[in-house]
């Protein structure tokens, strides 16, 4: 187990340095959460899910979620896009500090957004809304959730900028990893490139003379 925790810990620490944008283009550009806004500053999220499914306005299950997180989970809450009650605030972001979670994403509202800023906690949502939730149930934690129309699975990796949030299938991270690494080598030898100042440049016209456009 502590080894596992190991490579896992490395492997986070490689996913703070990609950008979603090479992970989401080795996807064929077709996975990922849009349509959400982010609420804090800036810091980066990543981490594996603990997903959690809610009836539209109800937190009672997220309160059970909290309970059962470990160091680096990433709340993926499936609201159903419900955003006339929020889902989590300040007093679940202070207590998630405590449990080392390590960020948030709703399908859904969020309250108190000036905390999640101010402590610069990662949070995505679909809006804030001041109306706090109700707490009632029934929920389930651990189960296939989808946020925003994209399905993910409890134990998937989560990747959160300011471009957006893409998950990681578990079974694939290591392999996306390794194409989105080549992605980047491949985008620093195009911004070399541009640097030069000349009107030819080989990445772009290669592609329009592909479509016969030069």
């Amino acid at each position: 187990m502590k080894a596992q925790s190991m490579v896992d810990e490395k492997l986070l620490d490689t996913l703070r340095g990609i950008p979603t944008s090479h992970l989401s283009d080795n996807m064929k550009r077709m996975s990922g959460i849009y349509g959400l806004q982010r609420f804090h500053k800036g810091k980066k999220l990543v981490g594996r899910a603990l997903t959690v499914r809610v009836r539209p306005g109800d937190n009672l299950y997220i309160y059970l979620a909290l309970t059962k997180a470990q160091p680096g989970d990433v709340l993926l809450i499936d609201g159903s896009g419900e955003v006339a009650n929020a889902l989590i605030g300040e007093l679940i972001m202070l207590y998630g500090i405590q449990r080392g979670v390590a960020g948030y994403v709703i399908d859904g509202a969020v309250r108190d957004v000036e905390a999640f800023y101010d402590q610069d906690v990662p949070c995505y949502a679909k809006l804030a809304n001041h109306r706090g939730p109700f707490k009632l149930g029934p929920g389930e934690v651990g189960g296939d959730v989808s946020i925003c129309g994209q399905v993910v699975k409890n134990g998937d990796y989560i990747v959160g900028d300011e471009d957006g949030v893409v998950v990681l299938p578990r079974n694939d991270v290591n392999e996306l990893v390794d194409l989105a690494l080549v992605t980047a080598a491949r985008e620093e030898a195009i911004k070399a490139e541009i640097a030069n100042g000349k009107l030819y440049q080989k990445w772009m016209f290669d592609t329009l003379e592909q479509h016969k456009l030069v």
